[in-house]
C-alpha cells in the first residue's frame, strides 16, 4: 500500500519529507483485516505499537523520523498525543519533546491535527502557552512553520529548530546573523544606488 492513496482524501501533502522516509514508513506498513477491509497500520516509532495509519499518522511517523534522522532527538525523549490541559478541558498534542534537563517539561510542540494553516498555528499558540514549551512547529507536510514563544502574547518566526545537540540560542543567533546579512545587503544596494544617482546626473548650467 503506498502512502498517496491514505492521504488521497486529505489535506497532507508530502511535499516536506524525503523519499527515503516515505520509502521506509510504506516499506513497514502492515496491513490488517478489519471488518472485511484492508487497513494500513504502523508499528509506531515511539509507542512501540500497532497504530492505524490515518493521514494524520502518517505524518506525524513522517515527522518523528525527520526528528530522529534530521535533528538527532532519541524517541525516548518524546511523547505522542501528549495530555494538555485547559482548566478541566484536556486536548491532545500530537508530538512532545522534552526538555533535556527538566525531563518532564514540554520543550518543543509539533501540531499536525489542522492542516490549514490559521487553525493550526492558532491551536498550537495554545499549546505552547499552556505547557510554557518554548518552540512550536506546525506542518501539514507541504508547508512548515517554525516558532518561538517569546511570550504569551508574542511568537517570533524562527528559520528552524534546534538540533538535539544545539540550544535555542544558537538558532536565535544565526537567525539574527541572516537578518543582518539581509539588512546590509538593502543598506549597500541604497548606497551604490545613491552614489551612482549622484555620480553620473548632468551638471548645472553655469549661466
Amino acid at each position: 500500500m503506498k502512502i498517496a492513496d491514505i492521504l488521497k482524501d486529505s489535506n497532507y501533502k508530502l511535499t516536506q519529507f524525503s523519499q527515503d522516509k516515505i520509502n521506509f514508513i510504506e516499506e513497514n506498513i502492515i496491513v490488517k483485516e478489519v471488518r472485511g477491509k484492508k487497513v494500513p497500520y504502523f508499528k509506531c516509532l515511539v509507542r512501540n505499537k500497532d497504530v492505524k495509519l490515518t493521514p494524520e499518522e502518517v505524518i506525524r511517523q513522517l515527522y518523528v523520523l525527520v526528528l530522529t534522522k534530521d535533528f538527532g532527538y532519541p524517541t525516548d525523549r518524546m511523547e505522542l498525543e501528549y495530555a494538555v490541559s485547559f482548566g478541566r478541558e484536556k486536548k491532545r498534542a500530537d508530538i512532545v519533546i522534552f526538555d533535556k534537563d527538566k525531563v518532564t517539561a514540554p520543550y518543543i510542540i509539533v501540531e499536525l491535527k489542522k492542516p490549514k494553516f490559521k487553525e493550526g498555528k492558532e491551536q498550537l499558540k495554545s499549546y505552547c502557552n499552556a505547557t510554557g514549551a518554548p518552540i512550536g512547529v506546525w506542518t501539514n507536510g507541504d508547508s512548515i512553520s517554525y516558532y518561538h514563544r517569546k511570550d504569551p502574547n508574542y511568537f517570533e518566526d524562527i528559520p528552524t529548530i534546534p538540533r538535539a545537540d544545539q540550544k535555542l540560542s544558537d538558532i536565535l543567533e544565526e537567525r539574527w546573523t541572516i537578518d543582518d546579512l539581509i539588512v546590509n545587503y538593502h543598506f549597500i544596494s541604497e548606497q551604490k544606488r545613491h552614489f551612482f544617482a549622484h555620480s553620473f546626473r548632468k551638471p548645472s548650467p553655469l549661466f
